[in-house]
């Protein structure tokens, strides 16, 4: 089995972000820069799905500032073979795009089965999976927790709302977005790290069609504070005075103390 799993480098969101001077995306130029959170998990997950069942692993990332690090953190992490897909595009990759460009370097691995990140703080809906599914023609299961392995089936765990699950066997190929793995996240000594840092790395170059439709965002504003906390200082009997106060200013009492 040949897994392949695909890294995003996402803007540190605990930073400070500014809007850009045309007012339509995120100054990308200072923003600090990390491995999406789910794609971490994701690569986990292969990670232990190769431990499980000699399966092979190729961690796949889009040409970028931080992508051939985190690259390289995935050999130490434990995957077998890297791949930077090299793009035609200027601007932020959507979930849309993305999908298209893996479509057309995806095939030169052979990988039965793909995993990605279920969301991204640039895609809250959670698009990559079925995208990349649709433009594969490959079934997807999404909000995946948990893959366990017996020969060459995958038993795929697909959480729901409600604290329901369920479970669905599969033998690829499939796309699978991935929300938390089997088990906590390794921890990757500095050795490792060191030693994956001269991985060579193989390079896929892939175009977005001239002809399909680009998103295109007319305005981006921060969110406005119409509100701020009242910090209340004191003892209980203080604290507890001003919050009656404050619940009777606002009329929720029904009565004014």
């Amino acid at each position: 089995m040949h897994i392949a799993v695909i890294l995003r480098i996402v803007p540190d969101l605990s930073d400070e972000l500014d809007i850009d001077d045309h007012g339509t995306d995120i100054d990308r130029e200072w923003v600090g820069l990390k491995l999406n959170e789910f794609d971490d998990h994701a690569l986990e997950e292969a990670v232990l799905i190769k431990e499980a069942s000699g399966a092979r692993v190729t961690a796949v990332a889009f040409a970028g500032d931080g992508a051939e690090r985190q690259l390289q953190n995935a050999v130490a992490r434990g995957v077998d073979d890297v791949l930077m897909i090299e793009h035609n595009l200027k601007m932020a990759i959507t979930s849309r795009m993305a999908a298209h460009l893996l479509a057309q370097s995806l095939p030169e691995l052979g990988a039965q089965v793909v995993l990605t990140g279920v969301q991204t703080s640039e895609d809250v809906y959670g698009q990559l999976a079925p995208f990349l599914a649709g433009a594969m023609n490959w079934p997807t299961l999404n909000a995946v927790h948990g893959v366990s392995v017996a020969g060459k089936t995958l038993t795929v765990t697909q959480e729901y709302s409600g604290g329901h699950a369920a479970q669905f066997a599969t033998t690829g190929p499939v796309v699978l977005g991935v929300q938390t793995a089997s088990r906590t996240l390794r921890y990757v000594p500095g050795s490792k790290l060191r030693e994956a840092a001269g991985t060579s790395i193989a390079v896929s170059v892939a175009e977005l069609p001239t002809d399909m439709v680009r998103t295109t965002t007319d305005a981006l504003e921060e969110p406005q504070r119409n509100s701020s906390a009242e910090m209340i200082a004191g003892d209980a009997n203080t604290v507890a005075k001003r919050i009656v106060a404050v619940l009777s200013e606002r009329g929720l009492l029904g009565v004014k103390v």
